[in-house]
């Protein structure tokens, strides 16, 4: 845990920033990987404090994942999911936004935002819409302290 403390305390310090948020992005290793990875190669522009963790499928996600990121220091978790092209799963999508909402549901009963956990689909091609979908959330997250 970030600085010591209780889970309690690790969470509540994640709302109070002065510094560029940090993003946690989980990515699949097939979709969503590939178009990060392009969006780096290509030298687009989003915030230095996002770190990728990749996974086979973002149904395979735990909520309790997602809040041990924000226990740890990160002010904002970002799901690159695969959409409708997932491999692994044809319901992916329906399964990915259940946990990301239960995820969402267990922050607000610990009186975080929810809005501070995000998900959208990023294919292997979508460099742009990656590096644009990141820096809207890291502004968004920064907006929710000011």
């Amino acid at each position: 845990m970030v600085g010591g403390g209780s889970a309690g305390t690790a969470l509540a310090g994640a709302a109070t920033l002065r510094r560029p948020p940090r993003i946690l992005v989980w990515s699949t290793n097939m979709i969503s990987d590939p178009g990060i990875d392009l969006a780096g190669s290509s030298h687009l522009h989003y915030p230095p404090q996002v770190v990728v963790i990749s996974l086979p499928c973002t149904s395979g996600i735990k909520p309790a994942w997602l809040l041990r990121a924000f226990e740890q220091g990160f002010d904002g978790v970002f799901i690159a999911s695969d959409g409708d092209e997932c491999g692994y799963l044809a319901d992916c999508s329906r399964r990915s936004a259940g946990i990301v909402a239960e995820a969402q549901a267990m922050l607000g009963r610990r009186g975080m935002d929810g809005r501070r956990l995000r998900m959208a689909a990023i294919c292997s091609v979508c460099a742009e819409p990656f590096a644009r979908q990141v820096r809207e959330f890291a502004r968004a997250v920064a907006e929710m302290e000011a």
